[in-house]
C-alpha cells in the first residue's frame, strides 16, 4: 500500500503524465480546449430549456433579493456533478490505460489516477470561472465564493475514493465501466440538479429522505448556497461533506492499495 508519501515522491512523474493527458485530449481538434467549454455548455442549455422553459422549474431568489435565474442556479449543480462524474470516469480510463507502464517500471500505481483526477480539476475551475464571471455580470457576488474552494476539495477527496475502487474493479471485471455508466445517470437524477430538495420533497417524503442521505446532495446544496445563495453551508452539510470525502477517501485507498498490485498483473 503506498502512503501519500511515497505518492509525494513521484510528484514530477504525476505532473508528467496529468501534461501528457491534457496535451493529447484536444489532439487534432480544429477548435481544440474550445470543446471543454462548449460540452458544458451545451449540456446546460439543454437542460434550461427541458426543465426551465418546458416544464417550468423555478430557482429561488439569488442571495442578492433581485436575480431569479434557473440556468445560473443550475449551473451550480452542474459543475458539481461534472467534477463528480469526470473524476470517476478518468479514474477507471487512466488505470487501464497506464498498464504498458506499471508493468516495466515501479512507480505508485495511484499516481496515473491522480494524474487524471488534475485534469478534471483543471476542467472543473474553468467552469466554476465562468460561473463566477455570470454571477459578478449580474450583481450576484460575495466573498463566500471562497468557500467553493474547500467544498470541492472535499468533493475530489469523495469522488477519488470513489474512483479508486472502481478502477480497480473495471480491471478484474470489464463489466464495472458499463455498469458505472449506468449508475451515474441514476444517481444524477437522484441529486436535486435539476430541481430542487424541496419540489421532491413535497412530492414524496421517501423520496426526499433518499435525496438527503445521498452525499452529492450536500455538495450540490453547499456550492447553491456560497455561490447562488451568497451564504454559508450549515454545519450539518460540512458534518456530511467532511465524513463522506473521509470516509470514501480512507476506505478507497486502503483498498486500492491492498489489491493494486494484485490487478496489476492483469493490465
Amino acid at each position: 500500500m503506498s502512503t501519500p508519501a511515497q505518492v509525494w515522491s513521484y510528484r514530477t512523474l504525476i505532473a508528467n503524465l496529468a501534461q501528457r493527458d491534457l496535451k493529447s485530449r484536444y489532439k487534432k481538434s480544429f477548435i481544440g480546449w474550445l470543446w471543454s467549454l462548449i460540452n458544458p455548455a451545451t449540456t446546460l442549455a439543454i437542460y434550461t430549456v427541458v426543465f426551465g422553459i418546458i416544464l417550468g422549474a423555478q430557482a429561488p431568489i439569488a442571495g442578492n433579493g433581485k436575480l431569479n435565474s434557473f440556468a445560473l442556479y443550475l449551473f451550480c449543480g452542474l459543475v458539481v456533478w461534472n467534477f463528480f462524474s469526470g473524476t470517476i470516469n478518468i479514474s477507471i480510463v487512466s488505470f487501464q490505460t497506464a498498464g504498458g507502464l506499471l508493468t516495466r517500471t515501479y512507480f505508485p500505481p495511484e499516481c496515473p489516477m491522480i494524474s487524471g483526477l488534475i485534469t478534471v480539476a483543471i476542467q472543473a475551475a474553468l467552469e466554476v470561472l465562468i460561473l463566477f464571471g455570470f454571477m459578478i455580470l449580474f450583481g450576484n457576488v460575495s466573498w463566500t465564493f471562497i468557500v467553493v474552494i474547500p467544498i470541492f476539495l472535499l468533493l475530489a477527496c469523495f469522488a477519488f475514493g470513489i474512483g479508486l475502487v472502481l478502477g480497480l474493479g473495471n480491471i478484474r471485471y470489464r463489466d464495472v465501466s458499463y455498469l458505472v455508466g449506468i449508475g451515474l445517470q441514476v444517481l444524477f437524477y437522484l441529486t436535486p440538479i435539476v430541481y430542487t430538495i424541496e419540489l421532491a420533497t413535497s412530492k414524496s417524503a421517501v423520496l426526499g429522505k433518499i435525496l438527503r442521505a445521498n452525499p452529492l446532495t450536500s455538495y450540490v446544496y453547499g456550492i447553491r448556497q456560497c455561490v447562488y445563495s451568497l451564504g454559508l453551508p450549515t454545519t450539518s452539510n460540512w458534518l456530511m461533506m467532511g465524513a463522506s470525502a473521509t470516509v470514501s477517501l480512507v476506505v478507497g485507498w486502503w483498498i486500492f492499495g491492498r489489491y493494486a498490485p494484485r490487478v496489476i498483473e492483469e493490465l
